[in-house]
């Protein structure tokens, strides 16, 4: 996916006010526009050119793509950070994907555009009216797994885009404390009433809905409020059986390896996943590793092994 350089098919700097944006795009959209225009690829351009005032003209939008850097070049390879929306606060219709919003998809824009911008984003367009008052903001918070499991508080610092009197986009700093609750889930969302924008007038401020993303975890992988983790056993505790530790998020516990237990079999272990009514559960995939022949005693093993279990064919379903 190719970079975009919005400021440079409006022709404008980067320090460009709303008004010198919108009087850019006006003049472009005229030379370009395809029922009047008789230069070449007019329709194309003028498609770059509703594409970048689009977001452009929207200080949210604006802000979030000036966050992701000037160094970027039209044309060079492109992907955006996986977090990179983390601690931008924005206006919205209501929580993404409740309360009955609709979101519509921008035709005819590009994957740029869709992958920053898109109806996966918290800037896409919404169609849902905001009730009267303050309008509600949203942000996103990461947190790790062993957050999600415990709950806590964290004390957030987010940037709102607000336009200065010249017209120009700036970020502007504020704090919030947060209290987590234990067993939140993988983009459930925290409502801290009154802490959007305030209401007009002086009437109801709006809240802010803060959606939570549970960052990966080196051991587990999280569905819902189970987690699942890979455990390496020895061949002899698969074969014979044993009591082995396991690691959870509520600390470590035994666990029974049944005797003929198979590389990539699951065994559960109910209520140890994230709390809740229900409470998840934890699986543990069994993940047999096989030791070395790094020393003739290891070596004279296995050779043992493969002339006692001579008859032993690891691949007889292949042959059916």
């Amino acid at each position: 996916m190719e970079y975009r350089d919005y400021y440079k098919v409006l022709g404008v700097a980067r320090t460009a006010t709303a008004e010198e944006i919108k009087k850019s795009y006006r003049r472009l959209a005229r030379k370009y526009h395809p029922d009047v225009s008789k230069e070449k690829d007019a329709e194309q351009k003028f498609k770059e050119v509703q594409e970048a005032y689009e977001v452009l003209k929207d200080p949210e939008k604006r802000a979030a793509y000036d966050q992701l850097g000037s160094d970027w070049k039209s044309g060079q390879q492109f992907r955006p950070p996986p977090d990179w929306t983390s601690g931008f606060e924005f206006r919205g219709g209501g929580p993404r994907g409740g309360g009955g919003a609709h979101v519509f998809e921008e035709q005819g824009f590009s994957d740029f555009f869709s992958s920053l911008f898109g109806g996966a984003s918290p800037f896409a367009t919404s169609a849902q009216r905001q009730p009267r008052g303050g309008r509600d903001h949203h942000a996103r918070i990461d947190i790790d797994l062993e957050e999600a499991f415990g709950g806590g508080t964290r004390t957030l610092e987010l940037k709102r885009p607000e336009v200065k009197p010249d017209g120009t986009v700036e970020l502007r700093t504020h704090t919030v404390r947060v209290s987590i609750p234990a067993g939140v889930a993988d983009g459930q969302l925290i409502r801290l009433a009154g802490q959007g924008e305030a209401a007009p007038g002086g009437g109801r401020a709006g809240d802010l809905y803060l959606e939570v993303h549970v960052r990966p975890h080196r051991l587990y992988q999280l569905e819902g409020r189970d987690v699942t983790l890979t455990l390496p056993i020895a061949p002899w505790e698969a074969a014979l059986g044993a009591t082995v530790t396991v690691p959870t998020l509520g600390g470590a516990v035994d666990m029974q390896v049944p005797a003929g237990a198979q590389s990539g079999q699951k065994l559960r272990l109910r209520g140890r996943g994230l709390p809740g009514q229900p409470p998840g559960d934890a699986y543990v995939q069994l993940k047999v590793v096989v030791p070395p022949a790094s020393s003739p005693e290891a070596r004279a093993l296995y050779e043992t092994m493969r002339t006692k279990l001579a008859g032993f064919d690891p691949r007889a379903d292949l042959k059916r």
